[in-house]
């Protein structure tokens, strides 16, 4: 686990996840001439774009058809390329769900899935384009390693991690520009968890905007004595059980908070993970049962309750 800070959080926004993805992709293209990028036509906003203009001799785009970019990005990866695969996180994990369970997770080929415009905070384009279930989805495919970086430097170091590690891999990242929470040389590996913030009382487990909402929650529950742990999970799986079972043992209480479904993603993730430990109460802040709709992001986090507001209630609730 990285060192803690007891000083009170400032939101600085950074970049978003999915501009940190793309520049770290150009850089990583330079060192290693076996990545390739295969696209949908969306690289203007999946950010692929600027490893296209860098190398265009190692970029496919393949139009607006999913199912053929992940038998494309298979192909490549069988042929000893490293193949990232990217597009809005619902086109891919949704419409091509076949082809990266048969051509990608089955073969346990070294494919890199890179899903954006992930969760509700895409805003106006409404349901048909927000994914709140890929996590789920790609935590259910054996072999996948699935992870949300929270900010831009951890979303740059995942995507570094993402190329360096042996098999596949998906990768969620958000539109909008997110807040700064990690240091820019702060060390990344999947399947660890961060500790932000000490405390005694219970642990906030959040990922991708949520932890910076937990970070205000923190400095709100503070101001009424209740002493919270900050903990940002970027990977989904593997999850870090250790970090789990002694935030369990030291705080008694866990309250997940994640932009997903309430089945299936983080929430689900550290509750059996923490059933196979040392089981706590849990709570959990998520878009529950549902879908959400079109609006501004701000507008729609606050509607559906995936807030530092919401999360200080929970954690209220949780230790009464």
């Amino acid at each position: 686990m990285t060192s803690t800070t007891t000083c009170p959080f400032t939101v600085s926004l950074g970049a978003a996840t999915r501009d940190a993805f793309g520049q770290a992709l150009r850089d990583v293209g330079r060192d290693d001439p076996r990545v390739v990028v295969v696209d949908g036509d969306v690289g203007n906003s999946t950010r692929t774009e600027w490893f296209t203009q860098a190398f265009p001799d190692r970029a496919f785009n393949v139009g607006i058809a999913e199912s053929n970019m992940v038998g494309v990005a298979a192909g490549l990866a069988a042929s000893g390329r490293v193949p990232v695969v990217a597009s809005f996180a619902a086109f891919l994990l949704c419409n091509a769900y076949d082809q990266i369970r048969m051509s990608i997770a089955f073969p346990g080929l070294n494919v890199k899935v890179v899903g954006t415009h992930a969760g509700i905070s895409i805003g106006e384009d409404g349901p048909s384009q927000m994914a709140i279930e890929d996590l789920a989805l790609a935590g259910a495919l054996p072999g996948f390693v699935v992870a949300v970086p929270a900010d831009e430097a951890h979303a740059r170091a995942a995507t570094r991690a993402m190329v360096a590690h042996d098999g596949p891999v998906y990768l969620r990242f958000g539109r909008p520009k997110a807040p700064r929470i990690h240091a820019p040389d702060t060390p990344f590996e999947f399947g660890r968890a961060y500790q932000l913030r000490h405390g005694h009382d219970l642990t906030i487990v959040a990922c991708g905007l949520m932890t910076a909402e937990a970070l205000i929650a923190y400095d709100a529950l503070a101001t009424i004595g209740i002493h919270a742990r900050v903990i940002d999970m970027p990977t989904i799986k593997p999850i870090d059980a250790a970090a789990l079972e002694r935030a369990s043992r030291e705080t008694g209480r866990i309250l997940v908070a994640e932009e997903h479904l309430s089945h299936g993603g983080l929430g689900s993730a550290v509750a059996m993970a923490v059933g196979a430990t040392h089981p706590c109460r849990l709570g959990f802040v998520n878009l529950g049962d549902r879908f959400a709709e079109s609006g501004t992001p701000d507008a729609l986090l606050e509607k559906y309750g995936l807030t530092a507001t919401t999360i200080t209630a929970a954690a209220r609730a949780l230790v009464a």
